[in-house]
């Protein structure tokens, strides 16, 4: 492991000398931001609590969304310094395949499923680009490497940024090591891995990461708010995700489940006020991230 430049987890929590390219330690992400009219919400209410909010993230997926949708999503993130990250259908989830469905299925239900589904994935990267979205959250390796073939060949734009998806669950610095190499811009960590492994992932790679401080009820609800100034020692440069444990599926969106996804992004927006009070405690805001427009990854217009 030492020939590879790998470390068994370092439980001793050595800080992290990295930070974002502006100079900051952390950044607010925002889950299940599914659609305009939550991102909408959700600013609404982070104004009123001073929540600065740096990037969000969508699970319910560009094919779930009019082109009209993807604009106005681009227009609000360009507007507001705010990178937009936005997941790719068809997954093995909602594809035709029995083994995604199947109890023992886990692993294959955000993946894709075959060459056709690989296309459709394009497709869907596609459409959103030409919307204006330049942030994908994907939760297939093949798709990764793939996407940033094409960055490097010119045929998608080069800001493009690559983000992980927690249903991928890759926990060792080896398999992070892998995923940074295949091109990603933004690592998923697991929501129950301890700090020492999350000290270990660091020391194996550069790449900015993402831990869910509160975690959905569809992944176990887990709390780690008394744990947030050692994260962002350990961690950074890191996004702090502020989920919600009490959360009702409204993924993927639609009018019927809207007034339901609002309050709920709402309640997020609550939540991260609440760590970022406690980070405050200790002198942590000093930390952050500025918010600041056309920063690598935040939407453009095209």
């Amino acid at each position: 492991m030492k020939k590879l430049n790998l470390t068994p987890d370092l439980n001793d929590l050595p800080h992290s000398t990295r930070t974002f390219e502006d100079g900051g330690k952390f950044r607010v992400e925002i889950p299940e931001v599914e659609n305009p009219g939550v991102f909408e919400v959700m600013i609404e209410e982070a104004d009123k609590l001073g929540v600065p909010v740096h990037r969000v993230s969508q699970g319910t997926g560009i094919m779930k969304l009019l082109d009209k949708d993807l604009r106005q999503m681009a227009a609000i993130g360009a507007d507001r310094g705010i990178e937009v990250f936005l997941f790719i259908g068809v997954r093995g989830d909602t594809g035709m395949g029995a083994q995604a469905r199947s109890e023992a299925g886990g692993s294959t239900r955000k993946r894709l499923q075959g060459a056709t589904q690989l296309l459709y994935a394009l497709e869907d990267v596609k459409r959103a680009i030409d919307a204006g979205i330049r942030g994908f959250l994907i939760s297939d390796e093949g798709l990764i490497w793939v996407l940033s073939q094409l960055r490097e060949l010119g045929e998608i734009p080069a800001d493009v940024v690559i983000k992980t998806s927690v249903s991928m669950g890759y926990g060792t610095p080896a398999s992070a090591k892998v995923l940074e190499n295949l091109g990603i811009d933004s690592f998923n960590l697991p929501v129950d891995l301890s700090l020492g492994t999350i000290a270990a992932l660091r020391h194996s790679i550069q790449t900015p990461m993402d831990l869910y401080i509160e975690a959905p009820t569809g992944m176990g609800g887990s709390n780690r708010f008394y744990e947030l100034q050692d994260i962002v020692n350990i961690a950074a440069p890191v996004n702090l995700k502020f989920g919600l444990s009490t959360e009702e599926l409204t993924d993927p969106i639609g009018i019927h489940t809207q007034e339901k996804a609002d309050l709920q992004v709402r309640e997020r927006i609550r939540l991260a006020a609440i760590g970022l009070e406690i980070l405050s405690h200790d002198g942590y805001m000093s930390f952050i991230s500025p918010n600041v427009k056309n920063r690598k990854g935040v939407p453009v217009i095209v």
